[in-house]
């Protein structure tokens, strides 16, 4: 399970975020490409702009789902 506290300072506020678990597979930017990128570091991806609508959301949450990592969470305190 992904933990808010260890969230990339990239992400932007919301509940939506990527932990440093993250290992860079891009399964999420590719999943969720309208909310999730790689960072410019290279070594991780990060939520860039948090789910608009529903079709955002369920595309997130299929992201999270598949992360092999657990290093996607929507619980981060707004």
């Amino acid at each position: 399970m992904a933990d808010w506290k260890d969230a990339y300072e990239e992400n932007v506020p919301g509940k939506w975020y990527v932990d440093k678990k993250c290992i860079l597979c891009c399964v999420c930017a590719e999943t969720a490409p309208q909310n999730f990128k790689e960072a410019a570091s290279g070594d991780h991806d990060y939520v860039f702009k948090q789910p608009e609508n529903e079709e955002e959301t369920i595309q997130c949450e299929e992201a999270m789902a598949a992360c092999p990592v657990e290093a996607i969470g929507n619980d981060r305190p707004t």
